[in-house]
C-alpha cells in the first residue's frame, strides 16, 4: 500500500509539475505558487519513503545514526517550507478573489520568487537550529525508533531516560507554534474571506465552481496541518506516540497525493 501511495504521488505531482514548467500559458502568477506545491511533494515524500519500504520489505529494520541525521536534515527543511508555501498560496487565491482588479500589482510577477525564497530559508534556519539540538542529545544504547521515519518527537522520546530533553521540548513546542499554527491560523482567515466574497457571486454556476475549488483545498490543508499538529503537540505517552505514527504517516504520504487530484 505505501509502495502504491509513493508511486502515485510521484506520478500524479510529475504530470502537474512538468507542464506547469514546460507550457509558457502556464507561467503566470496565479500558477506560479501551485506549481512549486507538486515539486514540494515530491521531494518530500522521497526524502523517507524509500528508507521506510527498505525497512518494511528487507530482513533488516534499521538505519544508521548518519543515515538518520541525514532524513532529518532533508525532511524538515522540506516540511518547513510546505506548510508556509501553503499560507502564500493561501494568500494569492485571497488577492486573486478579493482583489482581482490590484492582482497584478500585490502578486507582480517579478517578485513572485520571493515570497518562495523566504519559505525556503525558513525551512533551511529550521533544520540549521533544531535538527542538530536534537542529533546532540544522549541516546539510549540500542535504541529503536518507533516510527517510520526520523521525526524530531520520535528521537526525542528514544532519549527520554538517558537525560534531560527539557530544552528540546521547548524549542518543538515554539517551532510548531510558528510553523504550523500561525501559518494555519493565516491560511483559514484567507479562506474565510475568500467564502464570503464567493457567497457574494451572483452567478450560481461561478458559485459552485469556486466553493467546490476553494473547500476541497481548505479540506486538504485542515488535514495537513491537523496531521502535523498531532504529530509535534502531542502529550509524550505510548497511546500519543502510536497514533503520531499514523498522523505523521499521513501527511507525509496521504496529502501529496490529495493535492494533485485538487
Amino acid at each position: 500500500m505505501a509502495l502504491i501511495s509513493y508511486l502515485l504521488t510521484m506520478v500524479c505531482n510529475t504530470l502537474i509539475f512538468l507542464p506547469s514548467m514546460l507550457n509558457p500559458r502556464l507561467h503566470s502568477p496565479m500558477y506560479f505558487f501551485f506549481s512549486k506545491l507538486p515539486f514540494l511533494d515530491i521531494c518530500f515524500t522521497t526524502s523517507f519513503v524509500p528508507q521506510m519500504l527498505l525497512n518494511l520489505w528487507g530482513p533488516k529494520k534499521t538505519i544508521s545514526f548518519l543515515g538518520c541525521s541525514v532524513q532529518l536534515f532533508i525532511f524538515m527543511p522540506l516540511g518547513t517550507t510546505e506548510c508556509i508555501l501553503q499560507t502564500v498560496t493561501a494568500f494569492d487565491c485571497y488577492a486573486a478573489v478579493r482583489q482581482p482588479f490590484h492582482y497584478a500589482t500585490i502578486i507582480h510577477p517579478h517578485l513572485c520568487g520571493q515570497p518562495v525564497a523566504v519559505t525556503w530559508v525558513i525551512g533551511m534556519v529550521q533544520s540549521i537550529v533544531q535538527a542538530p539540538a536534537t542529533l546532540h542529545l544522549t541516546f539510549c544504547p540500542q535504541g529503536q525508533i518507533d516510527d517510520f521515519s526520523c521525526e524530531v518527537p520520535s528521537l526525542i522520546q528514544l532519549s527520554c531516560f538517558c537525560g534531560d530533553i527539557t530544552y528540546n521540548e521547548i524549542q518543538m513546542v515554539v517551532a510548531s507554534v510558528f510553523i504550523f499554527i500561525v501559518p494555519l491560523t493565516f491560511t483559514l482567515v484567507s479562506y474565510s474571506a475568500i467564502t464570503q466574497a464567493v457567497v457574494r457571486v451572483t452567478l450560481a454556476k461561478g458559485r459552485r465552481k469556486a466553493f467546490g475549488t476553494c473547500c476541497s483545498h481548505r479540506m486538504v490543508i485542515i488535514i495537513f496541518y491537523s496531521s502535523v499538529i498531532a504529530v509535534y503537540l502531542q502529550p509524550q505517552n505510548s497511546y500519543a506516540q502510536k497514533r503520531g505514527k499514523f498522523f505523521g504517516l499521513f501527511y507525509a504520504v496521504g496529502t501529496p497525493i490529495l493535492n494533485p487530484l485538487i
